[in-house]
């Protein structure tokens, strides 16, 4: 049942950045999961780390789609064509 979870709040927070960052983000719906997953890993990862907030919090859904943005952000610049 986690990993279910897990697969639907990463593809709300992917969809929540994508709506968030500025430009054109060509990427479908696996895409945007995995973006959404990796963020929320990164931002429970750091957060816990870094003790800016406790496991379940609501910050975490905020801290989610920041790691999402930053994700997405590192993703334009890794398949920008010139």
């Amino acid at each position: 049942m986690g990993i279910i979870v897990t697969i639907i709040v990463g593809f709300i927070v992917g969809l929540i950045a994508r709506a968030i960052m500025p430009g054109n983000q060509a990427m479908g719906i696996i895409l945007t999961t995995v973006l959404g997953v990796v963020g929320a890993l990164v931002a429970s990862y750091g957060g816990s780390l870094l003790g800016l907030y406790p496991a379940g919090s609501p910050v975490g859904w905020f801290a989610s789609i920041i790691g999402a943005l930053i994700v997405l952000f590192v993703y334009g610049l890794v398949t920008k064509r010139s």
